[in-house]
């Protein structure tokens, strides 16, 4: 296991595997939906970590999202900065600040495959909350071309290494 940098003490709570304990996708458009997902936030000794999504179905077990991307920290400060690639067509950079239990995020640039399924996602909001109990949850928010910012995924992790 690699040391961790310094300048992740802002964000180091997320270091980890954490598994979803209650995954539930909601939004105006598309039926509501559930899923269980691993997430993992891993650490090289950069002031950065690396991070992984796989979420699956269910019932069937078949895979339905991957994610893959670096979240970094600007040194000397709380400020972090998330790039998320999707497996969709999607890639999102996201900016906020870490405190010791929270990371708030918003999306700066977001953009997609020419031939990406419609509508557009147009912008994105996500917070990243450690709970008393030590389970993480994070609530995303989304904006598309047909939809103002609404909620759109809710879900609880336990940690699992």
């Amino acid at each position: 296991m690699a040391k961790v940098h310094a300048a992740l003490r802002p964000i180091q709570w997320l270091i980890g595997t954490w598994e979803s304990v209650s995954a539930k996708g909601i939004y105006p458009t598309i039926q509501d939906f559930s899923y269980n997902e691993v997430i993992r936030f891993e650490s090289l000794g950069q002031p950065l970590l690396n991070y992984e999504a796989r979420s699956k179905h269910p019932v069937s077990g078949a895979p339905m999202h991957l994610e893959n991307g670096f979240l970094r920290i600007n040194v000397g400060t709380n400020q972090v900065a998330f790039m998320v690639a999707h497996n969709f067509g999607l890639v999102v950079l996201e900016e906020g600040e870490a405190t010791e239990t929270t990371l708030h995020l918003t999306s700066k640039s977001v953009d997609r495959m020419s031939f990406a399924k419609d509508p557009a996602v147009k912008a994105i909001q996500k917070k990243y909350q450690l709970m008393p109990d030590g389970s993480l949850e994070i609530q995303t928010d989304m904006e598309t071309s047909n939809t103002p910012m609404t909620n759109h995924l809710k879900v609880v992790y336990k940690r699992v290494g």
